[in-house]
């Protein structure tokens, strides 16, 4: 399977995920021979007063950093070209602070997380990655100190609502189990929706291409709950407006009694929503308090 459907729904995510917390740049391209980077972000100068709740994400994005997502687990060569844009985009802002003749500290520098779906032992060993159990969680693995790069295991991290965030770019039952807790969330929990709205949009990619592969048959599967969750209150938020609407026009405006019929109404069964729709326009605002049981008989 190719990068590029997980690629543009993991840039989009992370991009909606970080905005409020500072300055994030999709695809940006670095000198020397031209790359692109999949995220760049530097956090705010101010922080919000109140940042939104993304758990070990916000831990990873505390400072300036290159964000690399993989839908399947990167090869020797891929992590090396990830860390080759690194240090390309460290090379510009070192050259960047000498022609504004300004001091650039090793601790400015950007640092390289790698999200991969799984990392075998096998690779981790390769580049002489290690946990780091007394600041950071299991599935995060940090080569020599001085490369300023990581890899993230999603498929290791754990199932904490600290987690999720990240879990939901996982692969088969890691991201199964965070879209259920995504789905299981409130409404009104921030980034929510729009997450459920992106994953609608990425399962719409996937049944758009011919030739499915396993992977991307798995994939949709995964994606199902998410799709049916937002087109459900999509339509639901759709029928509560435009009921809404029809109330205003007809009485003028809108208080308790009749938002509590209102939503009497969507709590219907189709078989009975719809043959009442047609019958609004006919029925008096008492006629609908006593249907729905906020006026006593």
């Amino acid at each position: 399977m190719t990068r590029q459907p997980h690629d543009q729904f993991a840039k989009q995510y992370l991009a909606e995920l970080l905005t409020p917390l500072g300055t994030v740049e999709v695809s940006r391209e670095v000198s020397d021979e031209v790359r692109q980077i999949d995220l760049y972000f530097a956090p705010a100068p101010t922080p919000p007063t109140e940042p939104p709740t993304l758990g070990l994400l916000s831990k990873l994005v505390s400072s300036p950093c290159l964000i690399e997502p993989f839908r399947n687990q990167p090869s020797k060569t891929e992590i090396r070209t990830c860390m080759l844009k690194l240090f390309s985009l460290q090379s510009d802002l070192q050259r960047q602070a000498r022609r504004e003749n300004r001091s650039f500290s090793e601790t400015e520098l950007p640092r390289l997380w790698i999200l991969a779906t799984s990392a075998s032992a096998a690779l981790l060993d390769s580049f002489g990655a290690k946990l780091e159990p007394n600041n950071w969680t299991q599935g995060v693995y940090f080569l020599a100190d001085a490369l300023r790069t990581a890899l993230v295991a999603i498929n290791q991290l754990p199932v904490t609502p600290e987690t999720l965030w990240l879990r939901i770019l996982g692969k088969g039952a890691t991201q199964q189990q965070a879209i259920n807790e995504l789905i299981s969330l409130p409404r009104e929990y921030p980034f929510r929706s729009n997450t459920l709205e992106l994953i609608y949009s990425w399962r719409i990619s996937l049944e758009g291409k011919e030739n499915l592969d396993e992977d991307e048959r798995e994939l949709i599967m995964n994606l199902s709950p998410a799709y049916v969750q937002w087109r459900e209150e999509t339509l639901l938020q759709g029928q509560r407006l435009l009921l809404e609407s029809l109330f205003t026009v007809r009485f003028g405006s809108l208080d308790e009694e009749l938002l509590a019929v209102i939503q009497a109404l969507l709590e219907l069964p189709p078989e009975e929503y719809a043959p009442l729709i047609l019958q609004l326009s006919t029925m008096s605002r008492e006629e609908l308090l006593h249907r729905f049981g906020t006026i006593e008989n």
